[in-house]
């Protein structure tokens, strides 16, 4: 049975802000370097990555307090990750020193800078999470548990996640990216979990991928009803350079793209995901079930985490912007 949520706190000072704490993996994006390869060989860029990671790291960049709780290999791709997380500002203390080694994903880009990925991701660290593990460091005094993507969605690791943001629900902000990844879980895998996702969730934010892949019979518009019936007040659905649609309670907020010149797109969702939080946050509306959100604020949120993204999209790789650019 989840948790009962505790009285919805009111607004808190936005002088202080308080941590969030991101819960999922990191992976190794290799991207396919044309420039470098020669005959009879490939060369590849390696980024860190993985959206959980990647939203952490843009929430520490924008100044927000962060604890990551991953579980981290301890082979070159486990530094490199390690590096990326601490280099940002990431309270690495609650992850666990994994003995499996890193997910590794080789992407390949089109001419819109959208990346097409091969995954590499049997039997490593990131999957394998236990309850005993997630309870060894609790998200106290945390306004926000963020999460989602392959993490929430694979066996063994994905419950027990499940688990964790229903007892963390009853004091922080539940934030779900489910970040759909068909090639390495059955799209019928998401269908069958979003119900639960959505009762737990305050914050869904997908992509018009995702719903592609999972529901392409409905709009945008159409998703947000169904997510607000499944439980979520808040549906947020990124839509490329369209922008995006935000839904609260089934009041729309359509809000423009970013213009930018496109490197890549590799992290943009990731990034708005983070510029929402942290404007949400610094706003002191984060710590309950968003009942006193409007729709104004709803707006300059998405409008701060457009601006996110498209600054994350100028840029090879997911490496989302510190504050002194936005």
């Amino acid at each position: 049975m989840d948790a009962v949520r505790a009285p919805v706190p009111r607004r808190r000072s936005a002088a202080v802000r308080s941590p969030v704490t991101v819960i999922g993996e990191c992976v190794a994006d290799a991207f396919t370097d044309a420039a470098r390869s020669g005959p009879g060989e490939l060369a590849l860029r390696v980024h860190p990555g993985g959206g959980p990671a990647n939203t952490a790291v843009a929430l520490a960049r924008l100044g927000t307090p962060v604890r990551f709780r991953g579980r981290l290999s301890g082979d070159v791709f486990g530094r490199l990750f390690r590096g990326q997380l601490a280099g940002s500002g990431v309270d690495l203390g609650g992850c666990v020193a994994a003995a499996e080694p890193s997910t590794l994903a080789v992407a390949e880009l089109d001419e819109q800078g959208r990346a097409a990925y091969s995954f590499h991701a049997e039997g490593t660290a990131d999957w394998q999470w236990t309850a005993a593990e997630l309870a060894a460091v609790p998200a106290d005094g945390s306004v926000c548990v963020h999460t989602g993507s392959l993490a929430l969605a694979r066996d063994p690791g994905g419950p027990a996640i499940e688990e964790y943001l229903a007892a963390a629900a009853a004091t922080a902000t539940v934030s779900v990216d489910p970040n759909v990844r068909p090639l390495l879980v059955d799209p019928a895998v998401y269908r069958e979990r979003l119900p639960r996702w959505c009762e737990r969730a305050d914050l869904l934010r997908l992509s018009s991928d995702d719903l592609a892949v999972l529901y392409p019979q409905w709009s945008a518009a159409e998703a947000c009803d169904r997510f607000h019936e499944a439980g979520a007040p808040l549906v947020v659905v990124t839509l490329g350079a369209e922008g995006a649609l935000a839904s609260l309670r089934g009041e729309r907020i359509a809000v423009e793209a970013e213009p930018v010149a496109v490197a890549d797109t590799v992290g943009a969702g990731d990034a708005f995901t983070a510029g929402l939080l942290h404007d949400l946050g610094g706003r002191g509306l984060l710590g309950g079930r968003l009942d006193a959100l409007t729709v104004p604020e709803v707006a300059a949120a998405c409008r701060f985490a457009a601006r996110v993204a498209a600054l994350t999209c100028a840029v090879h790789g997911p490496n989302p912007p510190w504050a002194d650019r936005i």
